[in-house]
């Protein structure tokens, strides 16, 4: 939810002081509220931000509670779902909720609800609606007098938020600006901000066809927040007179508008005008890139702000070195001379482009234009309300889609209801930056897709019929794609658009490129750098930062960004999925440069570090066996397994040179990097791990190979390469020695540390443990002490019995609740004697479910879960029994819904405070055999059981 549940302003606060572990109280006049925070650290960050925020509005008038402006109207309403009143105040451009009148005069609030984004709509005589994106307030006055003078007030509120006459009035102050700079019309109440010219509507419909990075087109009276007064100043200076010395010196009569102008002349002038540079005046120096950026710089130490223009749109670069150690970028240097209108102008153009020259681009632009306009598609699809945020969750097919007829004709992509003759909404599809696909499934219906767009909102479309989705996205990507990206659109993609990038990190502008991810693959097009243009195969990432995504391999380095939030969100979010291992062969694993798989625990392998106190080895061998069990085709591909098994003793027979070189040539690079040199380097110290060449084939024979392991010849096979490894693939024993002799140094150390280091014996303690195997149990006593694990605690009961875990063998440690009726396996890290300890007794014995846990896991990248589930407290025995509730397991979060349709989950709890049990009490009457029990332990240690 956007909107706060309560709301301090920092004038009342007193005081603000840590209490406790991850506690921090505020104190105000005559309330403290107390705060707790996840960690030690976060609680500090926000005590020192919150008392440098009250230092600095020390000595400062002090505000009052209604400082958001002129109020229109206050008093107590009725908030429908709230049982007593609320106290509400409409400002000049929001509303404001108390809980009560004196709250209010306190100033501690519920919410702020800002009325730029806000409708007001009657719904009963005394009953109205207050309508945002993200929620719908209804309220209720006491008489229907009263509602009126509310809905008044709102939609008094709405407009002022929508407008400033303020900015309008400064700016036409300046004679000039009361005439739009490109075709005359009066009264023009739009401006482009970086080309520092004011236009009418008509003409700014033209400037945004352009794109951000040409033109950057703002309302006077509507985008209040982006006028700042230095940039007012900006345009009072210049004038749409002086700025068209420089943009229009060179129109020819017969090309000028006038305000009658068709669209089509409209929009060939202002392309030619601002996009080709076509009609300006030429600066001296044009050409001349060094002397360019030297006269730039020169010129931001001084007023002339004219000046500063003509340079920048003749090819200066805004971002180049000033030769000032001090002051290395123009807007530095501009701010070092407080030349503060040089910087916003500088500012306003740090990501635009400059004008081109070469007149074919208008020409091919035409042609590129009309195949566009020639695109027509009509058909209906499922649409979800735009948003401004991510869609994380599953949106369900009912109650959150509703049928669209959808047009795409002229370049305008409509959608609305089919039944109504009301005009649909309409998209340009220059406004298209960006369009994901979805996995099928993601959603309620099977296949979706989303549209992102330059307003930084998210649209999800989706059917249930592959190929109409299939055409409509074709056709979309068809439109919104230009010439030198248009092969982009035959890529069976996941996600395509445009973004601002750079090439190996330069210092210049960053330019518009288009990029389609397929798979683990990034394609880039980028128009101004051609040769940057190679695949980038996201797997043999040496790095990737996420701030800005960095995508840095050996041979080059891209900085992708963008400005709008959304489509930048959903960027990163698919190439750090697709950076990581994403399917079942070699291939599809993260890789070194060399082309070595990096498997660590099937996740991110650049988030993984292994410690020896967190990782047994145990763990990660019997990691990389599953893994190699489970993947595709396996090490030595379905292809050339039966070679390879052919050759058992072939190396006895034949010369080194024949022996199964023709075998190994025939392995793709990834498999052949793969082969035993780890294995071989394992035997040489057998007389610690035991694992000499023998064992080693017969552990890994089986495994590498695929085979059940009743037929020994992938063993045989192992262990003969593992003997003939240095002449078979031909290794430089020298480097294989030094490699020994490095390890052996690292043994020796950590032995020798081991003995300065070790701890003396703790105290142990006789626990009664059982062992169940083959339907029979045995009461045990093992020695316990505080550090024991319950993986240790396993592997002591099956050594005093000699048992030896087969293949695909389980044991772990059980707690049982005899009298609960419920058991569950212990996670192999966690302490033994607390469980011991308890009313709970231990169990060790096979997991049968081990094996479809694990599969299950393999399988999923991010674990989530959803569906319906009977449910009952146990806290309610008084309650009516089990009942139908909705279930999801998203992140780390486990919540509970009443219904699928419910906004609120009736219980929440973060997954690390759950302990789940095998099993219900029979005396609660479960209504299967496959039931569990959750007990949840909140941050107050309050033990709640479900």
């Amino acid at each position: 939810d956007v909107y706060s549940k309560r709301m301090i302003p920092i004038y009342s606060i007193m005081r603000v002081m840590s209490v406790g572990t991850q506690k921090f109280e505020v104190v105000t006049h005559n309330r403290t509220f107390l705060f707790r925070a996840q960690s030690d650290y976060e609680r500090n960050t926000w005590v020192s931000l919150l008392q440098k925020t009250i230092e600095e509005q020390y000595g400062v008038d002090r505000m009052t509670s209604d400082a958001c402006g002129p109020i229109y109207i206050q008093g107590n309403l009725e908030l429908r779902g709230i049982h007593s009143k609320l106290y509400m105040v409409v400002c000049e451009d929001k509303v404001i909720l108390y809980k009560n009148t004196e709250e209010h005069k306190q100033g501690i609030g519920i919410t702020s609800i800002q009325m730029n984004l806000g409708s007001v709509r009657e719904t009963d005589k005394r009953a109205f609606d207050l309508t945002t994106p993200y929620r719908v307030f209804s309220f209720v006055a006491e008489t229907e007098q009263m509602k009126q003078a509310w809905v008044e007030a709102l939609q008094h509120a709405i407009s002022s938020a929508l407008s400033s006459d303020s900015v309008v009035a400064k700016i036409w102050s300046q004679d000039s600006n009361r005439l739009c700079a490109d075709c005359n019309a009066t009264h023009p109440d739009w401006a482009s901000v970086n080309l520092c010219v004011v236009i009418c509507s008509r003409c700014a419909g033209e400037h945004r066809r352009l794109g951000s990075s040409v033109s950057k087109v703002r309302s006077l009276k509507m985008d209040r927040n982006v006028w700042t007064e230095d940039l007012i100043k900006v345009f009072i200076m210049l004038g749409n007179e002086r700025a068209n010395l420089f943009w229009a010196a060179n129109v020819p009569p017969s090309e000028a508008l006038c305000p009658s102008s068709s669209d089509t002349d409209r929009r060939a002038f202002i392309f030619a005008k601002y996009r080709q540079g076509k009609y300006r005046w030429y600066h001296k120096l044009f050409g001349q890139q060094e002397a360019l950026n030297k006269a730039l710089c020169l010129n931001v130490q001084t007023d002339d702000i004219l000046e500063t223009l003509s340079l920048l749109f003749c090819g200066a670069d805004v971002n180049c070195h000033t030769e000032h150690p001090e002051f290395p970028t123009p807007v530095s240097l501009a701010t070092r001379y407080n030349q503060t209108l040089q910087v916003e102008i500088l500012k306003q153009n740090q990501n635009t482009d400059s004008p081109g020259v070469d007149v074919e681009d208008f020409v091919d632009a035409n042609i590129l234009n009309d195949l566009r306009l020639s695109i027509t598609h009509r058909g209906h699809l499922f649409k979800m309300a735009s948003t401004t945020r991510p869609i994380t969750e599953r949106k369900s097919r009912e109650g959150e889609f509703s049928q669209s007829l959808c047009t795409l004709k002229k370049g305008i992509f409509s959608y609305g209801n089919s039944r109504s003759s009301m005009p649909g909404r309409q998209l340009k599809v220059e406004e298209i930056v960006c369009l994901a696909i979805n996995p099928p499934g993601t959603h309620g219906f099977e296949y979706t897709f989303e549209i992102y767009t330059e307003a930084d909102r998210l649209y999800l479309f989706g059917e249930n019929d592959p190929e109409l989705v299939r055409e409509w996205i074709m056709v979309i990507v068809k439109s919104i794609l230009p010439r030198n990206a248009r092969d982009l659109g035959r890529l069976d993609f996941q996600r395509i658009g445009r973004l601002n990038y750079k090439a190996r990190l330069s210092q210049q502008s960053p330019g518009v490129g288009w990029f389609a991810l397929v798979g683990s693959i990034l394609h880039p097009r980028l128009p101004d750098h051609k040769e940057e243009e190679e695949d980038i195969d996201l797997c043999r990432l040496q790095e990737l930062c996420e701030c800005k995504i960095c995508c840095a391999v050996r041979t080059r380095t891209l900085l992708i960004e963008s400005q709008l939030k959304l489509n930048f969100l959903g960027w990163a979010q698919d190439i750090q999925q697709a950076s990581g291992s994403w399917g079942n062969t070699l291939a599809q694993q993260q890789l070194t440069g060399t082309d070595i798989p990096i498997i660590n625990f099937l996740v991110d392998a650049r988030r993984i570090h292994l410690r020896e106190e967190e990782h047994r080895v145990d763990d990660v061998a019997g990691t990389l066996k599953r893994f190699f069990r489970n993947v595709k085709e396996g090490v030595f591909t379905n292809q050339a397994a039966p070679a390879w098994l052919s050759t058992i003793g072939g190396y006895k027979r034949r010369k080194s040179e024949d022996f199964p070189l023709s075998v190994i040539a025939q392995q793709p690079p990834i498999s052949e990097q793969g082969h035993p040199g780890s294995p071989y380097c394992i035997q040489h110290f057998s007389n610690v791990n035991q694992m000499n060449q023998h064992n080693l084939a017969i552990v890994f024979g089986p495994t590498l190979f695929q085979t059940d392991g009743t037929d020994s010849s992938a063993g045989k096979v192992i262990e003969e390469l593992i003997q003939h490894y240095i002449p078979i693939f031909e290794v430089n024993e020298e480097q294989l020695q030094k490699q020994l002799h490095e390890v052996n140094l690292i043994v020796e150390i950590q032995e020798s540390l081991m003995v300065e280091t070790s701890p003396e014996p703790s105290s142990n303690i006789i626990c009664t443990v059982y062992l169940e195997d083959g339907g029979q149990k045995e009461e045990l006593h093992i020695k316990v002490d505080a550090s024991m694990t319950a993986a240790a605690l396993t592997s002591e009961v099956l050594e005093q019995h000699k048992i030896q875990p087969q293949e695909f063998d389980y044991w772990c440690s059980f707690e049982v609740n005899e009298v609960e009726e419920t058991e569950r396996p212990l996670h192999h890290r966690e302490l033994m004697l607390p469980v011991l300890q308890s009313a709970s007794t231990v169990v060790v014995k096979k997991n049968d479910a081990m094996e479809t846990m694990l599969v299950y896991l393999a399988s999923k990248l991010d674990i989530s879960k959803y569906g319906m589930m009977k449910f009952r407290d146990e806290r309610s025995l008084l309650s009516r029994g089990f009942q139908q509730r909705y279930v999801s397991i998203t992140g780390t979060t486990f919540r509970i819904y009443k219904e699928v349709r419910s906004y609120r989950p009736e219980k929440e709890c973060p997954i690390k405070s759950l302990t789940v049990f095998q099993g219900i009490k029979k005396k609660l009457r479960p209504p299967t055999s496959w039931g569990m029990t959750v007990v949840c332990d909140s941050e107050e240690q309050d033990r709640r059981q479900w």
